[in-house]
C-alpha cells in the first residue's frame, strides 16, 4: 500500500527526519519513507500555484505501509495539518537513486491535481496519464516523474485526485530554459510552453492546481 500526505508546519524539518520516526515505522512494517519538504535548497525556487489558504510544507510518502491508520496516528501530531491519501503509482522517468536519506540534488517539483468539474473520472484519467504524459516527457527536462492518482482520502477534508511529482536539475529554479528543456532557445521554450498549456488545459491542469518546489529524502526501512 503506497500512501502519502500533504503537511503543513514550522517544525518539519525536524519532525520529518527524526529518526525515532523511522524506526518506528520500519518496525510497523513500512518499507521506504520519502519526505520532499520546502526548505533551503529550494527556497529561490519560485511557487508557481496555491489554492489553500498556506502553501503546502512537505509531502510524505510512504511504500509497503500494512496499517494506514497507525501511520496517520504517527504524522498527524508532527504536523500543524495533515491530509492524507491512499494512492496508485505510475512512472514515466524513474528518478536517479540517493543514498538512503541523502537529498536529491534536484528541484523536486510537487503538483496538486484535480477533476474539473463535471468531467467523468476515466475521461480525466485517459486525457492526463494517456495523452498528456507524451506532451510532458517531449517538453520538459525532466529526469524523473512520477504519477500519483489518488485512489481514497484517508483523512477528512482532503481535496486530491492526483498528487505527481517531477524532478528537475537545479538549476531550473532560476533558468526556464534548464526547466524547458529548450536549449537556451527563446522561440523554442515559447513553444514547449505552449504545447504543455495547450495539454494540461484538456485536463484541468491549468487550473485548481496547487504546485510546490521541494526538495527530496528517501530513506529506505528494509
Amino acid at each position: 500500500m503506497k500512501l502519502t500526505y500533504l503537511l503543513w508546519g514550522a517544525e518539519l524539518k525536524t519532525n520529518l527526519h527524526d529518526r525515532d520516526l523511522r524506526i518506528t515505522l520500519a518496525r510497523s512494517g513500512v518499507s521506504e519513507l520519502q519526505i520532499n519538504i520546502r526548505d533551503e535548497y529550494v527556497a529561490a525556487a519560485e511557487l508557481w500555484f496555491c489554492t489553500y489558504d498556506t502553501p503546502v510544507d512537505a509531502v510524505v510518502t510512504m511504500r509497503g505501509v500494512e496499517d494506514a491508520d497507525f501511520v496517520t496516528s504517527l504524522l498527524r501530531p508532527l504536523a500543524d495539518r495533515l491530509e492524507g491519501f491512499l494512492v496508485d503509482e505510475y512512472t514515466p522517468v524513474t528518478p536517479p537513486r540517493t543514498d538512503s536519506g541523502t537529498r536529491a540534488e534536484a528541484l523536486a517539483r510537487i503538483a496538486i491535481l484535480r477533476i474539473p468539474l463535471g468531467m467523468p473520472r476515466d475521461e480525466w484519467l485517459q486525457t492526463w496519464i494517456g495523452d498528456h504524459t507524451r506532451v510532458s516527457l517531449e517538453n520538459q527536462a525532466a529526469v524523473g516523474y512520477i504519477q500519483n492518482p489518488v485512489l481514497a482520502p484517508m483523512t477528512a477534508g482532503a481535496r486530491a485526485d492526483a498528487i505527481v511529482e517531477e524532478l528537475f536539475p537545479m538549476e531550473a529554479m532560476s533558468d526556464p530554459h534548464a526547466y524547458w528543456g529548450s536549449g537556451g532557445d527563446d522561440a523554442e521554450l515559447e513553444r514547449r510552453l505552449s504545447n504543455m498549456l495547450d495539454s494540461t488545459s484538456r485536463f484541468g491542469a491549468d487550473r485548481d492546481i496547487d504546485v510546490i518546489p521541494t526538495s527530496r529524502y528517501v530513506y529506505s526501512l528494509r
